[in-house]
């Protein structure tokens, strides 16, 4: 355990890698870079960088203290493929979960995630399973830059949508970052906090033609599927069933984490 301040590298030669705290609450690895900086862009604010592949991360907290003044500030950049997360914290404001790489694969199990803007966004395929995504104020969960031509984005399965009740009233479970963007939350749990319209173009029409957005079974007060964008959809059973970790994680050597 402890508070450890400083930017970490995981360089693509270490694979299989597995970081392991003894607790997320006490095991915390810091820092507070921001685009504000001299050098520094969104991608290289990073807390914690992964390049390579194979690597697993424990019961570890992962934050950028930058503020929500900052603007873009990453707590976690993954690059590599088969990246697993298992019980860990996600924590900062605007940008703090960058899934960097396209047909990168990676797997958020029982984690938590806050933030204020398009605090998770990215080109790769990642699942979210059990986890709890926490908005601290009126902004957008998701900001996908998902690839023309890859099969699927972000997943979000049996997942909690929880709010700061104070700031976040109004927040979208999405925006696509690139036109292609694919998004999908099956069987969540989706708070008050919802915007009944659920999704958002990010000011372009024609991205409703080629985002793919969808839901399937949400719960809560959060879920409201007559009243979401007419160009989103409400996936049917067939449909979900697209959505196990072996149809996803399938690339030219299959993948499926260890529970």
């Amino acid at each position: 355990p402890g508070t450890y301040r400083e930017k970490v590298t995981v360089p693509a030669t270490k694979t299989h890698l597995v970081l392991r705290g003894a607790d997320a609450a006490t095991t915390i690895i810091s820092y507070a870079d921001h685009v504000g900086m001299p050098g520094i862009t969104t991608p290289t604010s990073y807390s914690v960088l992964v390049q390579a592949n194979d690597f697993t991360a424990e019961n570890v907290t992962i934050a950028n203290t930058a503020g929500y003044t900052a603007g873009q500030a990453v707590a976690l950049n993954v690059e590599g493929d088969r990246a697993h997360f298992r019980h860990c914290r996600l924590v900062g404001d605007q940008d703090v979960l960058l899934l960097a790489t396209a047909g990168s694969r990676q797997y958020y199990q029982d984690c938590y995630i806050e933030g204020t803007t398009d605090f998770i966004f990215g080109a790769s395929i990642g699942v979210f399973d059990h986890c709890v995504i926490k908005s601290k104020k009126n902004s957008f969960v998701t900001a996908a830059s998902t690839p023309a031509g890859q099969a699927y984005g972000f997943v979000f399965l049996d997942c909690t949508l929880t709010a700061d009740t104070a700031l976040a009233k109004k927040v979208y479970l999405g925006r696509p970052w690139r036109p292609h963007a694919q998004v999908v939350y099956l069987r969540c749990e989706l708070g008050g906090h919802i915007a009944p319209a659920g999704w958002d173009n990010w000011k372009n029409a024609a991205n409703e033609k080629t985002a793919y957005y969808a839901e399937y079974h949400a719960t809560g007060p959060g879920a409201n599927p007559t009243a979401r964008v007419p160009w989103a959809r409400q996936l049917t059973a067939k449909e979900a069933k697209k959505y196990t970790l072996k149809r996803v994680f399938d690339g030219k050597e299959a993948w499926v984490p260890g529970r």
